[in-house]
């Protein structure tokens, strides 16, 4: 069963959050993701949703969407995100 990343982002910083922006693509897909969403307009239904960017990204299984988000290739991107940006990433079990 695919695996789920949804992303919920508010870039604190946008010149150190670039960086981010332009290096994770690669990680993803090498790791077998693929976005389906990335950064465009989103519009709140119901409920609130404090982050400005939200980014959806398909992996073939939570188990991969987990190593990617474990790997040591992540590890220096994820501490830029942290530097960067306030951040809830979930991961959640397709269909």
């Amino acid at each position: 069963m695919p695996g789920y990343l949804i992303a919920m982002i508010e870039v604190t910083d946008p010149k150190g959050f670039e960086e981010y922006r332009q290096r994770v693509p690669p990680l993803i897909a090498a790791h077998g993701g693929r976005y389906l969403a990335r950064g465009g307009e989103t519009e709140v239904l119901e409920g609130s949703l404090a982050s400005r960017r939200l980014s959806i990204v398909e992996f073939p299984s939570m188990a991969q969407a987990k190593a990617w988000w474990q790997s040591p290739d992540y590890e220096p991107l994820r501490a830029i995100r942290e530097r960067t940006a306030k951040s809830t990433l979930v991961i959640t079990e397709g269909l």
